[in-house]
């Protein structure tokens, strides 16, 4: 998986380049699942977690995006800014869980995750407040941080040669994905289990044409579709 992500940051940084967001996304690789093999059977292997994520989402899900981060000293992106993955804040209702995924050990000195620990607060909090109050992330290689997406947090500060992350989004069917995995992937994968192809999308397909619209449920573009014409 390590060889996987070098080859999708040299592919990734390319496009950055090319669109002129080279450094406010620098170290930050998106969409791993389009473009490593590696990351779709880390995907699969989650499938042991899926009551976990059915208990804390209270539905089915799929993954929002997946993304790498690999922190290098004196070298910042958008990341290290206090965020929260979410768009809007959504209250009691869990709508998205960050899961996290250790590919290096996590430690204070080289960048852990810091989080204000709570899924409650609505609004952001001042730079100095939150890092007064934050909390690191830390854990050895391989362990798996699954967190509300309503948590304030931001990438640390890194004093050492790097740690890499894996940081998927699990959510509610009903939330549009920010990529077509369906279309970027094949439209044709019969080699992955049931599970797998409900959260890549693959059950909840947009019609192209009358035929897909108006066919016999099979999985392919009716299942999880709402249509509103």
């Amino acid at each position: 998986m390590l060889t996987d992500m070098s080859r999708a940051w040299d592919v990734c940084r390319e496009i950055q380049r090319r669109n002129g967001v080279s450094t406010e996304a620098d170290l930050t690789v998106h969409h791993l699942i389009a473009i490593g093999e590696s990351f779709i059977r880390l995907l699969a292997e989650m499938e042991v977690s899926r009551s976990l994520f059915r208990e804390l989402l209270r539905r089915q899900v799929h993954p929002e995006f997946a993304r790498r981060r690999h922190q290098h000293p004196r070298r910042t992106s958008y990341a290290h800014r206090i965020h929260r993955d979410i768009r809007s804040f959504s209250g009691e209702m869990p709508l998205m869980l960050n899961t996290l995924v250790m590919l290096d050990a996590f430690t204070a000195e080289n960048g852990a995750t810091t989080w204000d620990g709570t899924h409650k607060r609505a609004e952001r909090i001042g730079d100095e407040e939150f890092h007064r109050i934050a909390s690191r992330a830390l854990g050895p290689a391989g362990s798996v941080l699954v967190f509300n997406s309503n948590v304030w947090h931001a990438g640390g500060d890194n004093r050492t040669a790097g740690a890499a992350l894996r940081d998927a989004m699990f959510c509610r069917p009903f939330i549009k994905p920010q990529f077509d995995y369906p279309r970027a992937l094949g439209y044709d994968r019969t080699d992955w289990s049931p599970h797998l192809r409900q959260l890549l999308g693959y059950d909840s397909r947009i019609p192209a044409s009358l035929d897909e619209c108006t066919s016999r449920p099979s999985g392919a573009c009716t299942s999880g579709t709402g249509l509103t014409a």
